[in-house]
């Protein structure tokens, strides 16, 4: 299974589309390819995807240091809507930074630019960091308790 939550595995999801094999068909296939990249830790691939008008203020390395901190865990797609030339997609993504449980939901706005998609902005919903006991069950569903799954 890919990490962006579909059936194919990363290699044939989105893979192809980090490598440049490929070009995104659509915005929800190129946030599910940014959620991979997170997950690989690949900076320029998501730095790269960033509309030309925001590039700028998201560099390579703030990129970095954040996936370096999250230990991305889930993805869940509530809605995607295209037109012409933009599109937006609603997600939240499950990680784990330094034994909290965090949820990054995002409206995002996404436009297209020299025929590729690019992200633009977002607006964040808020949610509660939750701390994780060694002994409570490990988040990322795995029925594992926290110290012998992800805290290992």
């Amino acid at each position: 299974m890919c990490y962006c939550g579909n059936s194919q595995t990363f290699e044939t999801c989105c893979s192809p589309i980090i490598n440049g094999e490929i070009k995104a068909k659509n915005a929800e296939q190129l946030m599910r390819s940014r959620y991979s990249a997170y997950c690989e830790k690949n900076s320029e691939y998501i730095h790269n995807t960033y509309a030309n008008s925001k590039r700028t203020a998201n560099g390579v390395r703030e990129i970095a240091a954040f996936a370096e901190l999250a230990d991305f865990i889930g993805l869940t797609v509530y809605r995607f809507e295209e037109s012409d030339n933009t599109a937006i997609v609603h997600f939240k993504a499950d990680y784990l930074c330094d034994g909290y449980y965090c949820q990054l939901e995002e409206t995002s706005n996404f436009t297209l630019e020299d025929s590729d998609w690019r992200y633009l902005d977002g607006t964040l919903t808020p949610h509660t960091e939750q701390k994780i006991g060694r002994n409570d069950k490990c988040p990322c569903g795995s029925d594992k308790k926290f110290k012998k799954c992800h805290a290992a």
